[in-house]
């Protein structure tokens, strides 16, 4: 059970909820924004003093009952919740990734020769990709394996804004840190997650602004701008996907709306590809 983490997340969700959104009156003046704690406690069935040391990182090891009215109190997305129950030590999964991509996923991705498909682990290090993945963001096939990591290229990659604009790279952004403080509350005995976050949190102020924000959400779909080189500009739709049996692998799928502009590209990125 992580104490510090579980208070700070629950002090951070806390903040977040309006006493209108839980059916409460928004009676007198509130010094911080948010619920106040006695209002958690009883939205949650619990006495104020259980709650309040919950929060100060010296409470008692919460049961699955006590989670799941916490959950519901501080209106919990999915997401938030499996995260909650992590930093409970409630839950069962394995606490390390494993590193291998199946045999499976292998023959998967280098069967769609049209899509630019790549394999990715929780803590967003690329396992594997094909040659249009190589093709579309550059440089995989000639990168060092201890180099293939995208929390790093987005926050400490200076040619990365030749690829998506300021507003793709926030959004993006935002989206990897929620992504992996989940996978940091799932596999909390990693070293390599908990090694990444040290590194970021030393190095990029504005990985350290978002990682204060303990936003939890695995990252699904997305849409993205890219400017390629050799094609121009690419409007995709990355789709993120579980790989069955291991969660702690996700497939990184590149589409494009049939017909377009963006397919037109991809076809010629392949000739391209093809020909070099």
């Amino acid at each position: 059970m992580n104490r510090e983490e579980l208070a700070e997340f629950l002090r951070s969700r806390r903040a977040r909820v309006t006493p209108r959104e839980v059916g409460l009156p928004e009676s007198g003046r509130r010094r911080t924004p948010g619920l106040r704690r006695q209002e958690v406690a009883q939205l949650a069935g619990m006495s104020i003093d259980y709650y309040i040391r919950l929060e100060q990182g010296r409470g008692p090891h919460p049961s699955r009952q006590v989670l799941n009215a916490l959950s519901r109190a501080l209106m919990l997305s999915a997401d938030e919740r499996a995260y909650l129950f992590h930093l409970a030590g409630q839950a069962l999964e394995p606490e390390r990734l494993r590193g291998d991509v199946p045999r499976s996923i292998l023959h998967l991705i280098a069967f769609l020769e049209e899509v630019p498909a790549y394999v990715l682990d929780a803590k967003y290090d690329i396992l594997a990709w094909n040659p249009m993945a190589a093709a579309l963001m550059g440089g995989l096939d000639s990168r060092p394996r201890d180099d293939l990591n995208v929390i790093r290229w987005v926050f400490r990659s200076p040619d990365l804004a030749e690829h998506l604009s300021d507003e793709e790279k926030g959004r993006f952004a935002r989206a990897a840190v929620a992504d992996l403080r989940w996978a940091a509350g799932r596999y909390p005995g990693d070293a390599g997650i908990q090694a990444l976050v040290a590194e970021m949190l030393a190095l990029s102020p504005e990985f350290a602004a978002l990682w204060a924000e303990h936003e939890v959400k695995v990252r699904r779909e997305q849409r993205k701008q890219i400017a390629h080189p050799a094609v121009g500009v690419i409007e995709a739709i990355c789709q993120v996907l579980p790989v069955p049996d291991r969660e702690d692998l996700r497939l990184v799928l590149y589409t494009t709306e049939p017909g377009s502009p963006s397919h037109q590209a991809l076809r010629r990125l392949r000739e391209v590809t093809l020909s070099s």
